[in-house]
């Protein structure tokens, strides 16, 4: 299908010309990041989570929501391809902190501009990246206040980021949240297909054990204030500190879906969220 570009661009409020150059890629991923935010209130109302284009273009463009991972890459990938990209669809396993192996379960991006891979990630959320960031190891980058870079793992390639030691309320935002670089994710090369990430979905929006079955989340990152709503949590963060304010109730909780994520659902709507999971 032919993408709605016009639309697209009104929808993460961007304008201008359209090549597959970086500072387009720049352009669009910094305002599909600020713009679409990271949420998972259809997998707490036991919807269901279609992946094709079609559906991915109406919810999150023409439906104003958002989404997670395999919704936001998989739009901003049809998107660059439509403009001109090479765009390679990769797997990554989420860290954060975790002692455990977990399984592929995020999607990722590698775009190839002027002969360069860059990691393109519009789908990670509170922690997640405002730029694409050069496939170099060891390469710190600033994105605004925010600092990221990419270390070795054997054969794969681990997103980290910086914090200070008071950059957020550990106890609600993470269990592990030290002074220094967390690693964020760890990804390979290996290409992946669409069948590859129906299972890894499925798995995500159905297991009972899954985090996103488990806990309301809509996350936004920021140029200056990055937000995340965790149940009844709302935690706002900044490059320098971060507070958490306690939702008294669940009109609390569509109002600031509303006014903080400008995301709108119905006054009578619930979400089924486990409070003591995790």
């Amino acid at each position: 299908m032919a993408l709605d570009l016009k639309s697209y661009l009104a929808r993460i409020g961007s304008e201008g010309r359209l090549r597959a150059d970086l500072e387009t890629l720049q352009k669009l991923h910094l305002a599909h990041a600020t713009h679409i935010p990271f949420e998972n209130l259809d997998v707490l109302l036991r919807r269901p989570i279609p992946l094709d284009l079609d559906s991915l273009f109406e919810k999150l463009v023409h439906g104003g929501r958002g989404g997670y991972c395999f919704e936001q890459n998989g739009l901003f990938a049809a998107v660059l391809e439509e403009i001109g990209f090479r765009v390679m669809r990769l797997a990554g396993r989420v860290r954060m902190g975790a002692s455990a192996i977990r399984p592929r379960t995020h999607m990722v991006l590698a775009v190839t501009v002027e002969g360069e891979n860059w990691l393109t990630d519009v789908g990670f959320g509170l922690e997640g990246l405002l730029y694409p960031v050069p496939l170099r190891l060891d390469d710190p980058v600033r994105h605004f206040g925010w600092k990221y870079r990419l270390i070795a793992a054997g054969p794969a390639y681990v997103l980290q980021s910086f914090h200070q030691i008071d950059d957020a309320p550990a106890c609600v935002l993470q269990p592990f949240h030290p002074e220094g670089w967390l690693d964020l994710y760890s990804f390979t090369m290996e290409e992946q297909h669409q069948a590859d990430y129906e299972m890894a979905n499925y798995y995500t929006s159905t297991n009972p054990r899954a985090a996103m079955v488990n806990t309301l989340l809509a996350q936004r990152p920021g140029i200056d204030v990055r937000l995340m709503l965790r149940n009844r949590h709302l935690i706002e963060r900044t490059p320098k500190g971060g507070s958490v304010t306690e939702l008294p109730d669940d009109e609390a909780i569509l109002a600031v879906l509303a006014e903080r994520f400008d995301l709108h659902v119905p006054a009578d709507t619930r979400f089924a969220f486990n409070e003591s999971f995790g």
